[in-house]
C-alpha cells in the first residue's frame, strides 16, 4: 500500500500508530501557525498526532489533486462551532514515503483557534 493510501487509512481510523512508517527520517512539517519548519520524523509525527486529536470526527477530505511527487488534499472540519477549511500539501520522496507535509488553514478565526488547541495538545503529548 502506498503512503497516500496508508495516510487515508490512518485518518479514517484516527490511529497515528503507522505514521512513522510512511514518513522519511528527515521529513519536514510546515504548520500554518509555526513560522519555522519542524524538522524530522519525530516532530512530524508529533504534530500530525496532535492534529488528529484536535480535529474531530467531522474531519474529511473534499478534494484531491495527485501527481507522482505531490498530493494536495482539501479538507473541512468543524471544531467548537467554527468551520475550518484547509489543505494538506504532501510531497513524496523517491521511495514513495512522505518527505514534506505542509498544512494551510482558513479562515483566520479558525487558524487562531487551532493555534491555541494545538499548543495545548502538543504540551499534553510531550508529557
Amino acid at each position: 500500500m502506498d503512503a497516500l493510501a496508508r495516510w487515508h487509512e490512518i485518518i479514517k481510523h484516527r490511529d497515528a500508530a503507522g505514521l512513522g512508517d510512511i514518513l522519511t527520517q528527515d521529513c519536514v512539517f510546515l504548520s500554518p501557525v509555526v513560522h519555522t519548519p519542524q524538522q524530522g520524523r519525530d516532530l512530524t509525527v508529533l504534530y500530525l498526532t496532535g492534529a488528529m486529536h484536535v480535529f474531530n470526527e467531522t474531519f474529511h477530505y473534499t478534494k484531491e489533486v495527485i501527481s507522482d511527487a505531490h498530493a494536495v488534499l482539501e479538507f473541512e472540519c468543524t471544531v467548537d462551532g467554527i468551520v475550518i477549511n484547509g489543505v494538506d500539501i504532501i510531497t513524496f520522496a523517491d521511495d514513495g514515503r512522505i518527505c514534506e507535509f505542509r498544512v494551510m488553514v482558513r479562515p483566520l478565526k479558525a487558524m487562531q483557534m487551532l493555534h491555541g488547541k494545538m499548543a495545548a495538545m502538543l504540551d499534553q503529548l510531550k508529557g
